[in-house]
């Protein structure tokens, strides 16, 4: 029997860490697994992160991680020695985070490479862009091996919308991958399906996000690439 796979994520928030392990669990089947939460870190209380601070949610709070491992890694993420205990190293950014500026977090980068964004669609002409910025913050210039990148556009909840509702007429009548705020829709759907922006209802659809993923990398453009690039890795 195989060993489990280890994979560190760093994310913006609680729940994205929900959908991201969904969408693992239906890649990778039978095969066990280890997922451990850098960022946020799982330890602390899920309402008392402060967003400014390395522990706190948001994309804030991955920059500062960025920053954090770079020094424990000589300047580099791939160099930083925690991820010896680790097979991948997952990182995520929302795509609406390529129209934010480092002074809403009250950052000061002087390289002003945001805002990065630009008309959608396409969908990736934004995550592209932000995925540079990302590989930045890393302190690389390019992706490091068995890193995969995570850029849903233009959050977690559209893809939990396409695993979960396919065939919801509102999302099939645009360009879902660019509607900007698609947990507007999740809290808007009928009670028995309603989805709110909570650790237990995300837990609650868990099983369903996992089974609807197929859908979701149908669907979604950024789905499919983070599909294939975690596929690639493994």
């Amino acid at each position: 029997m195989s060993e489990p796979l280890r994979i560190a994520l760093v994310a913006e928030g609680y729940t994205d860490k929900v959908v991201i392990e969904a969408a693992i669990s239906s890649l990778i089947g039978e095969r066990s697994y280890i997922l451990r939460l850098l960022q946020p870190e799982e330890s602390l209380p899920f309402d008392c992160s402060h967003p400014y601070t390395g522990t706190g949610r948001g994309w804030g709070g991955v920059y500062l991680w960025c920053l954090d491992s770079r020094q424990r890694g000589d300047g580099r993420v791939a160099g930083d020695p925690l991820f010896l205990a680790y097979d991948i190293l997952i990182i995520h950014l929302d795509a609406d985070v390529a129209d934010k500026r480092y002074s809403d977090y009250g950052f000061d980068d002087p390289s002003e490479d945001l805002p990065c964004d630009c008309p959608c669609p396409p969908a990736s002409a934004t995550t592209g862009n932000l995925r540079m910025v990302l590989v930045r913050w890393m302190g690389e210039i390019e992706i490091p091996p068995k890193t995969v990148v995570c850029t849903p556009s233009k959050c977690t909840e559209t893809w939990v919308l396409a695993a979960l509702c396919p065939d919801d007429r509102f999302m099939k009548s645009r360009d879902w991958e660019c509607y900007p705020t698609p947990q507007n829709r999740l809290a808007s759907l009928p009670k028995d399906r309603r989805i709110t922006k909570s650790i237990r209802s995300y837990r609650d659809h868990f099983e369903g996000m996992k089974s609807g993923w197929p859908e979701a990398r149908a669907l979604l453009a950024e789905a499919e690439r983070f599909s294939q690039e975690f596929l690639n890795v493994v």
